[in-house]
C-alpha cells in the first residue's frame, strides 16, 4: 500500500523531463527533493512547476490550497550526497549519457538504505547496464515518464534482467498513484515506446531532407491521419533533437541499419537547433515557446 507522506522521493535532474516528475510526485503527496548542480536551472525548475500549478487552478483542477501544498512539499538541492540518506525512491532523469547515469547510480546504491528503489527515466538505454554500477542490481529499474508529463498519461516500466518482482510491483504501485496508465516491459532497446518513435521521427526527418513535402504537411498527415496529437518532427523539437540523436544512435548500434540517423538530424544537432528548449529546431519558437506559423525548415539540394 502506497503511503505518500511517508515516501521521501528524489528526482536527479531539474530539466524538461526531472521537471515534470518532481510535479507529479509533489502534486501526489510525495515529500520531494529535485537535484541539480545548476542553481539557475533548479530555479527554472521552480518556476514552471508555479506554472503548472496556477494553470491548474486557473482552469478548476486544483484548489489554491492544494497548489500551496505542492509547492510546500518541493524542495531543491545541488547536492546529491546530501539528500540521499532517507530515500524511499531515486527517480534519475539526467542526461541521456550512460556515464553520467551510472555515476548517480553508484553513488545512489552508496548512501541509498538496502530497501530504496533506483529508477531511471532513461529513453532507450539498457537498464541491465546501468544496474551494473551497484552492488544489488535487483532494485535498479526504468520508469519512462513522456513529456510534457502533467499531461502525459503513460509511464513505462522497464525490468532489467535482475530487477525483483517486488521492485517492479512496487514501483508499478508508485507510477498508479500519480494517477498514469502503467505498462511493463522487459528490457530491449528501445523498449516500446522509444524503438516506434525513434523509427517514425527519424523517418520523417528523411522525408523532409528528400523534399517530399513539407514540415508543416508530415506533421499535419500525422496528426489528422492517424489521430497523433502532434507531428513527428513537432515531437522532435519538443524532446530536442539532441536526446533524439542520442536514442537513434543507440538503437542504430544495437539493432542496425534500419535506424541510421538521418543525416538532416546531425547536421541540426552541430548547429545546435535543438528544438524549443535553444528556440529553433525543424521549427523557431517565440519567446513563449510557442512555435512560429510558416517557419518550418526549409531545406534545398
Amino acid at each position: 500500500m502506497v503511503d505518500p507522506a511517508n515516501t521521501k522521493v528524489v528526482v536527479v535532474g531539474a530539466g524538461l523531463m526531472g521537471t515534470g516528475i518532481a510535479h507529479a510526485f509533489a502534486s501526489s503527496g510525495y515529500p520531494t527533493t529535485c537535484v541539480d548542480v545548476s542553481t539557475e536551472q533548479l530555479a527554472k525548475m521552480r518556476k514552471s512547476v508555479e506554472g503548472i500549478v496556477a494553470g491548474a487552478v486557473k482552469l478548476g483542477k486544483s484548489t489554491e490550497e492544494a497548489a500551496q501544498a505542492t509547492l510546500a512539499r518541493l524542495i531543491t538541492s545541488e547536492s546529491l550526497t546530501d539528500s540521499l540518506p532517507g530515500t524511499t525512491l531515486l527517480v534519475e532523469s539526467a542526461s541521456e549519457r550512460m556515464p553520467i547515469k551510472l555515476e548517480i547510480v553508484a553513488e545512489a546504491d552508496r548512501l541509498m538504505g538496502p530497501e530504496a528503489v533506483i529508477a531511471t527515466n532513461t529513453s532507450a538505454l539498457s537498464i541491465t547496464e546501468i544496474a551494473k554500477a551497484t552492488k544489488r542490481p535487483e532494485r535498479v529499474i526504468g520508469m519512462h515518464y513522456f513529456n510534457p508529463v502533467h499531461k502525459m498519461k503513460l509511464v513505462e516500466i522497464i525490468k532489467g534482467l535482475e530487477t525483483s518482482k517486488e521492485v517492479v510491483d512496487r514501483t508499478y504501485a508508485w507510477a498508479k498513484s500519480l494517477n498514469k496508465t502503467v505498462i511493463v516491459v522487459n528490457e530491449w532497446p528501445g523498449f516500446a515506446t522509444s524503438r516506434m518513435s525513434a523509427m517514425m521521427g527519424n523517418e520523417a526527418m528523411y522525408m523532409l531532407s528528400e523534399g517530399v513535402s513539407t514540415a508543416e504537411d508530415i506533421d499535419t498527415a500525422m496528426r489528422l491521419a492517424f489521430n497523433h496529437p502532434m507531428g513527428p518532427l513537432e515531437l522532435g523539437d519538443l524532446t530536442g533533437w539532441d536526446t533524439r540523436l542520442a536514442v537513434i544512435q543507440h538503437l542504430h548500434q544495437t539493432l542496425g541499419e534500419k535506424f541510421r540517423p538521418c543525416p538532416l538530424i546531425l547536421k541540426m544537432v552541430k548547429a545546435g537547433r535543438y528544438g524549443r528548449k535553444t528556440g529553433k529546431g525543424v521549427y523557431a519558437y517565440d519567446e513563449k515557446g510557442e512555435k512560429i506559423p510558416g517557419s518550418g525548415l526549409k531545406v534545398s539540394i
